[in-house]
């Protein structure tokens, strides 16, 4: 029997920057259900970027560093017969929002010695112009899967 499809939970935009994406963000911030906690280190770190580039909007630099690290394709494994494949797909555009923030924040929590804020603006500046640890890991899974693009056939 088949199960019931479940309703999405809308998301509604956050208080400052009227945004369903930065909503998305805090809440991938958030641990142990602090979500004030993350409220002041996503907005501490907007207000980093604000400081650093003046004239453009942090809004604008985290829709760019979202865009450059979202992949486009990402790699499944799939048992055949008695061996595992890595199968390149197409990764659906909310899939590709979320690997692109759980690819920053992991950027920005593996670096030491300065505030959550300050290595999360940091790794947005380097997103939005292509470069920093999140780049990387989209350049390498767009690697893994040009490398397996023969076991595309086995896509389910």
């Amino acid at each position: 029997m088949r199960r019931k499809i479940t309703k999405k939970l809308e998301i509604q935009p956050d208080s400052v920057y009227n945004s369903v994406k930065v909503t998305k963000l805090i809440n991938f911030v958030m641990k142990s259900g602090k979500k004030n906690t993350a409220r002041k280190i996503v907005y501490g770190a907007f207000d980093v970027i604000k400081e650093k580039v003046k004239e453009e909007d942090p809004l604008e630099i985290f829709e760019a560093a979202l865009r450059n690290t979202g992949p486009t394709v990402e790699v499944r494994s799939r048992r055949v017969g008695g061996a595992n494949y890595q199968i390149p797909r197409e990764a659906r555009p909310e899939r590709r929002q979320y690997l692109a923030i759980k690819w920053i924040i992991d950027a920005a929590g593996s670096k030491t010695g300065s505030p959550m804020q300050e290595r999360l603006a940091e790794e947005f500046l380097l997103a939005s112009k292509n470069e920093g640890e999140a780049v990387k890991k989209k350049e390498n899974t767009h690697k893994m899967a040009e490398a397996n693009k023969a076991f595309a056939h086995f896509a389910w």
